[in-house]
């Protein structure tokens, strides 16, 4: 139940204002989410919106009970009954803390007043901010008849362990940080984030009960060169958390700047930093959260990593949250490059954070060209340099570890970087060259003449350069010194070569025709049999690639592991959006289809750093257990090299993407916290027909095998079933299972949990055998099958699972699951489907099941439809 104290007048941020707050009847929880009218005659008629939401705790004496729900309403139960409550808000709109006192006049009546503290405001009327913290509608829109779209205040008020992907972990020292690669422009997608990219320095912040650590990219100790930003960040009402971001200095435009920045690297003593605290001030601008309250974030989605960023995040003066646009990445790169940054970074919505990787997953779009760059020598000055030097010779490391000339920068310097170069210059002076190769006096400053000689440095500095582009010759065109980047290894500077927009983002892009894919594809071309297999950027160990999974057969040779990592590879810009987010059982094949299989649901070993896990309850294991995800290219080879044949996927999902976000994220901890989930409502009502109509070929008490009598009879069953589907006006989508039968899919919304799924499968299933009961059988017993196609409804339960759209399957044709259209199905014979058959397939007609998750309807309706249709 709600404590409820409706504020007639509005809360007020000023600390002299003293609000009326009338206390009246508990509310029931569910009413915090209510969003639309209440009629007429009713308690609180008229328009509602959630105007602000958020978390609290009882802070009188400046104790916080935020991680200690019991002692929190203890602690709120006694300050009601003594008539004065000190409270701590995290919401949208209010923060800070507030009090509230019962008057003299009447029992129920109480005042609401701001304390002073930094959340206070004399100026702001926070009244004025109209919108709704869920739906973003007014009590116009309301009125006017918009209606907002399902969501509730608990998705607002996440805590660290309901999001999926999130591990109990215990305070880490340090996390290497996720950099971005390089994009050849800007783009546009429904998938991905755009946040304005900052020129500063990179910044991991450690917050742990008052202590605050600050580490460089490098892992270098930064704390002691940001007083300031320390000293905020111990304000932090969140006693755990590890943030990231980037702490920036503005130019006199109000722009960020890396020379303005530059000031305050390398700082050492107090009276420097002190000084350079008022003259060049510096504002940490967080992106990401990868720790909290005792869970590691970085395996939970983007998303639900930003939302809980929001939550606990209190801004401050130095402490600022980043803000992202969606979708429309080109109009947001425009309006950044208009206001004089240096561009974007695009992160994909479902990102998990890779540490110490260069993802795709996150691309920077830059305006100019800039790079950092290994200063490998320099050349002696003359005029007014002669004292100092006349360019830096810069280079880059291969994958080899050899450092490749790049050329030479002689501009960007004033007197004062021209010193402090010399001086740092001078101790790393070296007699070897530090380049592989003997710069090319095509790329040296006016060909290196005689009277120009070269000195050469040890490769401990890096650069920062700006540049108009790469000559065919691999040396910049007219670079320009930026300054110096003490928070880069120089181990860690690689050419940087710009990667087209995501798929997503490309109409005129196929699937298939990507980087990751090809490179993967011209690797398992080699004839070695056990290699380490590079996929963007991680090492996937691979042997017996010749073994034998599928047996020959007439006209068609054996076929191997290694064609199946072939198949996923090739398939996998299709495949992986139809496991995205979905726990998957493994169904291993190690010998081969004939040489026996086992499940696997968990794993007790180590996984790879991009295997994504979901940890839920299981009533199989009277605990928690952690279950794979596949959502990427390296996860999917990697199940093809566990011999993973069968891909069975969840019809739920861990994300509450579009649909679901009424619903808890917290699947761990009980049987009650995963009942009441997302993950127990699924996507799909699926009808799984099987026929029983043997071939003779059989042998006894074998399963029937793929005949086209069989086949052509499910095809019937089928098309009876649609029929049905569209006089409800449902869509439906149509695969076949790879072996002998059909699956048929209805997209629904996500409103009701697996029993009640079931239970409407059950129900249609038993209308289709009044009219067909010579023709289709739901009996258990397999003896009472023969003959018949079984539609099974017990197929849509909870952790049961079908193959996944485009699994391989273990029959001897090595057949595909394969989407067809409803009006070939007649035409079409599983066997047409096979692992070497189906991308040309695919790459012809298309993903047609693309469009599945677009396509939901109201399962509700369709019950209603059928009960009436039922008691004619």
């Amino acid at each position: 139940m709600l404590k409820s104290w409706p504020v007639p007048k509005g809360p007020s941020l000023n600390p002299r204002d003293k609000r009326l707050a009338v206390m009246v009847e508990d509310h029931p929880f569910d009413y915090a989410s209510f969003e639309g009218v209440i009629p007429k005659g009713e308690y609180g008629a008229g328009q509602v919106i959630v105007w602000d939401a958020g978390t609290y705790s009882p802070d009188e004496g400046g104790k916080l009970s935020f991680d200690d729900r019991d002692e929190a309403e203890a602690r709120m139960r006694q300050g009601i009954a003594v008539g004065k409550i000190s409270v701590f808000l995290r919401g949208h709109k209010l923060k800070g803390s507030w009090t509230l006192v019962r008057t003299r006049r009447a029992a129920n009546e109480w005042l609401l007043i701001k304390h002073k503290d930094r959340f206070a405001d004399t100026e702001r009327d926070v009244i004025e901010e109209h919108r709704s913290v869920l739906s973003g509608l007014t009590l116009e829109d309301i009125k006017a008849g918009r209606l907002p779209e399902r969501r509730t205040v608990a998705e607002m008020c996440l805590r660290p362990g309901d999001l999926g992907g999130a591990r109990p972990a215990p305070f880490p020292r340090w996390i290497e940080p996720m950099n971005a690669s390089l994009s050849e422009g800007p783009f546009s997608s429904a998938d991905w984030f755009f946040e304005p990219k900052l020129d500063g320095v990179r910044a991991l912040s450690f917050i742990q009960r008052g202590n605050v650590s600050i580490f460089s990219r490098r892992g270098l100790d930064a704390t002691k060169q940001y007083p300031g930003i320390t000293s905020e960040l111990r304000e932090q009402v969140e006693p755990e958390m590890v943030l990231d971001g980037e702490i920036v200095a503005f130019d006199e435009n109000g722009v960020p700047s890396f020379q303005q920045i530059q000031q305050r690297l390398n700082l050492m003593r107090e009276s420097d930093i002190k000084r350079a605290e008022s003259q060049v001030p510096v504002f940490y601008y967080v992106f990401d959260i990868l720790y909290a309250g005792g869970y590691d974030l970085r395996g939970a989605p983007l998303e639900q990593r930003k939302r809980l960023l929001r939550q606990l995040l209190m801004p401050t003066n130095r402490v600022r949250l980043v803000e992202h646009f969606e979708q429309d990445g080109e109009v947001a790169y425009r309006a950044a490059v208009e206001h004089g940054l240096e561009g974007l970074l695009a992160k994909r919505r479902d990102s998990v954070y890779e540490s110490g990787r260069r993802s795709k997953n996150w691309m920077k779009i830059k305006s100019t060209k800039e790079g950092e760059f290994v200063i490998g020598g320099y050349t002696e000055g003359g005029g007014w340099r002669a004292g100092t030097f006349g360019s830096l010779l810069l280079g880059y490391y291969d994958d080899a570890g050899k450092l490749v000339y790049a050329g030479h920068v002689g501009t960007g310097f004033n007197d004062k970087t021209l010193k402090m170069l010399k001086e740092r210059l001078e101790v790393l002076r070296t007699d070897e060259r530090s380049f592989a190769e003997e710069p090319s006096r095509a790329g040296m400053p006016f060909g290196r003449p005689k009277n120009m000689p070269v000195t050469w440095v040890k490769p401990e500095l890096v650069a920062q350069v700006r540049y108009a582009q790469w000559t065919k010759d691999g040396v910049l065109r007219a670079p320009s010194f930026l300054g110096l980047r003490e928070d880069k290894a120089p181990a860690d500077v690689r050419r940087e070569e710009p990667v087209p927009p995501p798929l997503s983002a490309r109409s005129d892009s196929r699937p298939g025709d990507n980087d990751a894919v090809a490179e993967v594809l011209e690797q398992l071309e080699q004839p070695h049999e056990k290699f380490i297999l590079r996929v963007e950027g991680l090492k996937i160990p691979l042997n017996n690639l010749d073994k034998e999974f599928w047996p020959a057969i007439e006209q068609r040779r054996a076929l191997t592991k290694r064609d199946l990592l072939v198949y996923f590879a090739k398939v996998s810009p299709y495949l992986l959006p139809h496991m995205r987010d979905r726990p998957i059982t493994l169904t291993r094949y190690p010998n081969g289809i004939y040489g026996g299989h086992f499940y696997q649901k968990r794993f007790e070993s180590k996984l790879p750093e991009f295997v994504q896990t979901v940890k839920l309850y299981s009533r199989d294991n009277a605990g928690d257990v952690d279950y794979l995800v596949c959502n990427n290219l390296p996860t999917l080879l990697w199940l093809g090299q566990l011999a993973d044949i069968e891909l069975h996927t969840w019809y739920s999902r861990i994300s509450p993407e579009p649909d679901a976000h009424h619903l808890p994220v917290t699947f761990a901890g009980s049987a009650k916290n995963i009942d009441a989930s997302l993950l127990n409502y699924p996507d799909f009502i699926v009808f799984d027909l099987d026929p029983y109509i043997y071939s003779g070929k059989e042998k006894k008490g074998a399963e029937p095998e793929l005949n086209r009598r069989a086949f052509l009879k499910t095809c019937d069953v089928a098309l009876w079933l649609k029929d049905l589907l569209d006089s409800l006006s449902l869509s439906s989508f149509v695969k076949t299972t790879g072996r002998t039968g059909l699956h048929v899919y209805v997209p629904i919304l996500r409103q009701f949990d697996y029993d009640m799924v079931r239970a409407a499968c059950e129900t249609i299933g038993k209308y289709l055998i009044q009219a067909h009961h010579r023709d289709i059988t739901m009996e258990w017993s397999v003896d009472k099958r023969t003959g018949k196609v079984f539609f099974d409804h017990n197929q849509n339960v909870r952790g049961k699972t079908l193959a996944s759209v485009y699994s391989p399957r273990p029959s001897p044709e090595a057949g595909v699951s394969m989407p067809v259209r409803w009006e070939e199905i007649k035409e079409i014979y599983p066997s047409d489907f096979t692992i070497l058959t189906a991308y040309d397939r695919i790459a012809k007609v298309g993903d047609l099941w693309a469009g599945i998750l677009d396509a939901k309807h109201d399962l509700a309706r369709m019950l209603g439809a059928l009960s009436e249709d039922g008691s004619d």
